[in-house]
């Protein structure tokens, strides 16, 4: 067999060789001096596989959270190496790490998912990988017929040569492409033009195995021999165990081992997420009871006294004061001084859960030297991080495999309960597979960080902006990293390059820490569903206070295509031409100018998230007794080239209702140190019956550049929604949730 290697973009390296039943595979080496082929039933280590009977296989080496990119993923190689779809079945790949002198490096290039990022960071990179796999092909049928390359073309996994008329099948040409040496340089790329697979509706891989319930994830994981775990987790923030009485739980039947674990103490970066006391039984029934039968007194720590009522007032008071300033533009208290008309207005986002259908679960097998994991995670190498912390194993020696992820929404970028179950099972020697419950998942949660903002404005007498506080108190999400220090807090808050920075010359951002006890993270398009919500908002207040159309001010703000600088995720620039477009495209769906009866409204809203744009168009009406129905949406998506226009839509749709639901109903709140809400009963997600049957989604294409979409779709519903609510009461809601706000009108 022949094994050369090419050297590719992010220092990846591409491998070509023989199956053992003598097809062709093109992928990455398996590490110095392992064997590359795969038809032995060995390590994964390929990216396209031919088989004798023409289907092809192709590896997936990204988390599957929902967002499609199984399908996406194996497209753009299925594209390049010009093979018919329905001839591809896909592949998932395990965590890929290579310990090298300076540390560690990817294995099948980089894994992770979160930030809309598992498309953008593999556009090119898997692309190449099909391109070179067709190029070996037709090298192969080149030398055959004794030909120029040139003279040979690709057609749905055959090669046509022109000179003898006569095409030739992949699996004919598959054991000759092993032979070759890989070129020096990659080939070139087809014109998006010449797609036939990529930015065309095709079947999502494994869509069928999921409504027919086939599909498996991380809780349906079983294997021979495994013990079953649950953890009692203090429930007071920061709390810890004092003592426990196991007594009554060893005498549950199938119980086999009770235990203390030890969490972060106050202030120290999250391993595990909280201290209690862990159960582990021969059934997760069994365990669950053994749970309840435990007699546990906490400490109850730092935190005790934490409370929403608490939070909110600290943060109310701290906007009567001076913050840290991190953002100053212009001459903005000049401006703000000389203004005809200022505007301020205080908005309220909470703490919200990530609440996924799938609650957190793990399987962990820890021996002397090796550990494995199966796991729903959203960042493989954090779960290898995670077992590595506890049980200082090493990385390379730690085997991550990860299932299809039933919800992640940035939960899943913490693998804390990796951390859990890979210390259970390096403490009792058995496999161990923990499951959390809705309670324990709802009540030890990573949240969405709360936060009180005030906007204020100063507008000249011909209503243009010409000045813009955003003034925010709340939690950071970098509470409690590592070597964070505390005036680098608002970074993930507050994210200086959004609209309207560049567009209103005097532009000022202020920020306030509130240290509440409170764990928390990622939530889908973190900041920006806070931030596009205040300043979505607060537009329509100021079009509203100076009699000016909220959209037409939107569309003059937004102005004509240009590149701004983005100096953040999603960057390098920002095109708010783009937000104009999508804006007149949902108000035109939607007859904005349409004169409608009293209490039915339109609210319209726009904003830019991790690269891609979207705009949303909601109508509702509200009757006298203040019930809110949403008559109809209209939403667009500005993600530059749709490769996978069906999961494109599905993003949209999902994030809109996803949006919508957190709007209407959800807040996570405290009273003495504990979390509130434990399931779906006090935390009521929207339901079927809410959403209207007049729901349109609509993809405008814009360049031959794709962004991720896992995250575009939610910011801009929520301020559409309570737009279109002030359109048809005038009943301004500046507090999250929605909740019961309209009953007192």
């Amino acid at each position: 067999m022949t094994r050369t290697l090419l050297q590719l973009s992010r220092r990846q390296f591409l491998v070509g060789g023989a199956t053992m039943a003598g097809g062709f595979v093109v992928g990455l080496p398996l590490g110095l001096g392992a064997d590359p082929t795969v038809g032995n039933g060995g390590t994964i280590g390929f990216f396209v596989e031919i088989l004798g009977n023409g289907k092809v296989v192709i590896g997936s080496n990204q988390p599957e959270i929902g967002q499609g990119v199984r399908t996406a993923l194996p497209m753009l190689v299925a594209e390049e190496l010009d093979v018919a779809w329905e001839d591809v079945s896909v592949r998932p790949m395990p965590l890929g790490i290579v310990k090298t002198a300076d540390g560690y490096t990817w294995k099948y290039g980089g894994q992770g998912v979160g930030g809309s990022t598992g498309l953008t960071n593999n556009w090119t990179y898997m692309r190449e990988v099909g391109a070179m796999a067709r190029h070996q092909l037709l090298r192969a049928a080149a030398e055959k017929f004794k030909v120029s390359l040139d003279d040979c073309s690709t057609s749905r996994g055959h090669v046509f040569c022109q000179s003898h008329k006569r095409a030739i099948p992949y699996a004919e040409l598959a054991g000759a492409a092993a032979a070759l040496d890989m070129p020096d340089e990659a080939p070139p790329l087809k014109a998006i033009a010449d797609y036939r697979i990529v930015g065309k509706k095709q079947k999502t891989v494994d869509a069928r195995d999921i409504v027919t319930g086939k599909a498996t994830y991380g809780i349906d994981t079983q294997v021979e021999g495994m013990r079953y775990a649950v953890i009692a987790r203090c429930p007071i923030l920061n709390g810890r165990v004092r003592s426990f009485d196991d007594a009554d739980a060893r005498k549950v039947n199938g119980v086999l081992d009770v235990f203390k674990i030890d969490g972060p103490m106050p202030g120290e970066p999250y391993i595990i997420l909280a201290s209690g006391v862990a159960v582990v039984a021969d059934s997760t029934w069994s365990a669950i009871k053994g749970r309840r039968a435990l007699k546990i007194e906490w400490e109850p720590g730092p935190n005790a006294d934490d409370s929403s009522t608490r939070f909110w007032q600290e943060n109310e008071a701290a906007l009567e004061t001076n913050g840290q300033v991190v953002t100053d533009d212009g001459e903005f208290d000049n401006a703000m001084a000389s203004a005809d008309k200022i505007i301020t207005h205080r908005y309220r986002v909470p703490f919200v859960s990530h609440a996924p259908l799938e609650p957190q679960n793990c399987f962990a097998h820890v021996t002397e030297n090796h550990c494995r994991i199966i796991a729903p995670t959203q960042m493989p190498s954090g779960a290898s991080r995670a077992a590595n912390a506890v049980t200082g194993i090493p990385r390379e020696n730690i085997e991550v495999e990860f299932t299809r992820v039933g919800g992640g929404f940035g939960r899943r970028l913490s693998n804390d309960y990796v951390a859990e179950a890979a210390l259970i099972s390096k403490q009792t020697g058995w496999p161990i597979k923990l499951q959390w419950t809705r309670e324990d998942d709802m009540q030890h949660d990573f949240y969405r960080p709360g936060g009180l903002h005030e906007l204020r404005a100063g507008v000249d007498a011909d209503g243009n902006v010409t000045a813009w506080t955003q003034r925010l108190a709340s939690a950071s999400k970098h509470y409690r990293r590592p070597n964070k220090p505390d005036d680098g807090l608002w970074e993930p808050e507050l994210y200086p390059d959004d609209f309207p920075r560049r567009i209103v010359e005097n532009f000022r951002l202020e920020y306030f820490h509130n240290a509440i006890g409170l764990p928390r993270g990622s939530w889908r398009a973190p900041a920006h569903t806070a931030n596009a919500f205040v300043i979505q908002s607060f537009i329509d207040e100021i079009a509203h206070e100076t009699g000016q159309d909220p959209l037409q001010l939107r569309l003059a703000m937004f102005g004509e295509e240009r590149e701004l600088p983005y100096d953040g995720h999603g960057g390098p620039t920002f095109n708010p031409g783009r937000l104009t477009r999508l804006t007149k495209f949902v108000a035109k769906e939607i007859n904005y100018d349409r004169k409608r009866p009293a209490g039915t409204g339109v609210g319209i809203a726009a904003h830019f998230t991790f690269g891609g744009y979207a705009a949303h168009a909601i109508e509702v009406t509200v009757d006298k007794n203040g019930e809110l129905r949403i008559d109809r949406i209209v939403a667009a998506i500005d993600c530059g080239f749709a490769v996978h226009p069906q999961a494109v839509q599905a993003q949209l749709q999902g994030g809109t209702i996803d949006g919508l639901s957190t709007a209407l109903g959800l807040e996570i709140t405290v009273t003495d140190g504990r979390v509130d809400q434990s399931n779906f009963h006090d935390y009521p997600l929207m339901r079927i019956a809410d959403v209207p049957v007049e729901f349109e989604t609509h993809i405008l294409p814009y360049d031959d550049i794709p962004t991720g979409v896992g995250e575009m779709g939610i910011p801009s519903a929520a301020p559409a929604l309570t737009n279109a609510i002030f359109a048809a009461t005038g009943r301004r809601i500046r507090d999250l949730p929605l909740g019961a706000q309209l009953k007192s009108m």
